[in-house]
């Protein structure tokens, strides 16, 4: 059969018709079969936003937020060309955000202002973990990658964070390639505020005097503790340091990031009053001893701070005079190992656990066959020697003395919360019997009377009446003058006649106790009494 040129044409475009309708039905079998054309071209998707609401809260014994109580503005936002300007003017870090709102897709930022609900962004107020200038900043430590490294922040890592899981979301509708259909609008879920957490046993006003009182100290350590629960109110290490910057602490040569109060140094004497309580238990509280400036135990001197000597003392003279050569002879009439006893029973050589990873040291107690050498055993009399201890085993010992004799463990935590209003797992106090009643008194009206009988005392306040101890403590290191380097020490408490609360201050290579440590010791009481009166 033969075709003529029209029938050719007519056959030739047919099968040009039936070639692209070949290639339109393989393409759209591809395209219904890859999951990449699918994804692109027949399906829609969500770019989700989560806003993180915060970690758990660690509370004072109040219930007041000792963390999250500053907050700052994220801004989740969709950027366009009529937004970019202002979203970047208030944005807080301006080239992160650049790098943002380039990539095209939602994203979120902290801004310096709340910015307006629209369609574009939604802002949310979150809590600031810490602030510049953070209460009791050694006892909270600090995190890292999302992970507690110290403090509370370590012991109740868990809790804070892993059980604490609280978003707010907000959900755009977007199309195969990402872009975000704004006319489909937006969802906004909000998350729970986090209210679950840690209750401590801090006073955060009482804390703040602390740190306020002690800034000027250089390196060293306050803790305020209440006498028949051990509840301790105020926990302040020095110097204090910026969670902004803790590369700079870590460099610091005065090593910021230590807690003070839970290491241990030279006591000096401040351990009196151990002697004191031994030698009452034995029988030898009417000991009198005439000093004359030294005393020779076994061919080795140990002299008085007062060359020419105090004269005739009795415990009480002593203790206001705190009168070495006084103890050094006393404490040949005690036995070694009951006097090691008495300290252990007191605290000293013992850690105190706050909670996991904040741990008071033992400190070093020496043995009883370390003090059967005479020396040994006068140096350990009025606090020198091998003897460490902790501001947390001072404040304990004080507060044994101070509530007659029934020491109380010291704690920093009250029990959790889930609410922020109601503490579960609360225990109570737990207490240990140290001496008698009648020792204790005697042992309170040495520390009434080493304040009040002495008139050189700078640890007296004006509106309480005070009583205390201070040390004066050799540490066999010297500064670049051949100067050896002291530690300074107070402990007391606080009213005499009502005692109610502990105080103990340490001020680290400070010098002496009565002009380094003592006019701090009094401020602070000054002001818990001002503070306690107006609420």
């Amino acid at each position: 059969m033969k075709y003529n040129s029209t029938e050719k044409r007519l056959t030739a475009v047919a099968a040009i018709f039936m070639m692209l309708f070949a290639i339109v039905i393989i393409r759209y079998y591809n395209i219904s079969v890859n999951k990449v054309y699918a994804g692109k071209y027949s399906e829609y998707g969500k770019d989700i936003l989560k806003i993180y609401n915060g970690d758990g809260v660690i509370y004072d014994r109040n219930m007041t937020p000792l963390v999250n109580y500053d907050t700052k503005f994220m801004t989740a936002a969709v950027c366009t060309k009529d937004n970019y300007k202002y979203l970047r003017k208030v944005a807080r870090d301006k080239e992160t955000f650049d790098k943002l709102a380039k990539i095209g897709k939602p994203f979120v930022f902290e801004s310096t202002e709340s910015v307006a609900d629209t369609l574009y962004t939604t802002c949310f107020k979150v809590p600031v973990r810490n602030t510049e200038k953070q209460l009791a900043c050694h006892l909270i430590g600090y995190t890292a990658n999302g992970s507690g490294v110290s403090g509370m922040e370590y012991a109740y890592d868990k809790l804070l964070r892993s059980e604490t899981k609280s978003f707010s979301t907000v959900s755009y509708e977007t199309d195969g390639s990402g872009s975000v259909l704004v006319g489909e609008g937006k969802k906004v879920s909000y998350g729970n505020k986090v209210t679950n957490g840690v209750v401590t046993t801090i006073d955060s006003e009482i804390q703040r005097i602390c740190e306020k009182t002690g800034n000027s100290m250089g390196k060293g350590a306050v803790i305020v503790a209440d006498i028949s629960t051990g509840d301790i109110l105020a926990m302040a290490s020095f110097p204090q340091y910026s969670f902004d910057d803790i590369e700079s602490a870590m460099s610091d040569s005065r090593s910021p990031l230590i807690n003070r109060c839970l290491y241990d140094y030279s006591l000096g004497s401040i351990f009196k009053l151990v002697t004191a309580c031994q030698a009452i238990k034995s029988g030898y509280c009417d000991y009198k001893y005439t000093c004359t400036g030294s005393a020779d135990i076994k061919g080795q001197v140990f002299g008085c701070h007062l060359l020419s000597g105090h004269g005739e003392q009795n415990m009480t003279q002593a203790m206001t005079n705190s009168c070495n050569p006084y103890f050094i002879t006393l404490s040949t009439y005690l036995d070694a190992g009951q006097l090691r006893d008495t300290a252990f029973t007191l605290g000293f050589g013992r850690e105190i656990q706050l909670c996991n990873g904040v741990v008071g040291a033992s400190g070093y107690l020496p043995t009883t066959q370390e003090l059967s050498v005479p020396a040994e055993l006068a140096n350990f009399s009025f606090g020198q020697g091998k003897l460490t201890a902790t501001p947390l085993q001072v404040s304990q010992m004080t507060c044994a003395i101070a509530n007659d004799g029934i020491m109380p463990i010291l704690r920093v935590v009250k029990g959790l919360t889930s609410d922020g209003k109601n503490v579960d797992n609360q225990k109570n106090p737990q207490l240990a019997y140290t001496m008698e009643e009648n020792t204790a008194k005697k042992l309170q009206g040495f520390m009434s009377a080493a304040v009040n009988n002495n008139e050189e005392s700078n640890a007296k306040p004006y509106n309480t009446m005070t009583a205390g101890k201070t040390s004066t403590a050799q540490t066999g290191r010297f500064d670049e003058n051949g100067t050896e380097l002291c530690n300074a020490w107070i402990t007391g408490f606080f009213p005499v006649y009502k005692p109610k609360y502990a105080v103990t201050v340490l001020v680290e290579d400070g010098g002496y106790g009565n002009t380094a440590a003592a006019p701090i010791f009094r401020e602070i009481i000054e002001k818990i009494v001002r503070y306690q009166k107006s609420n």
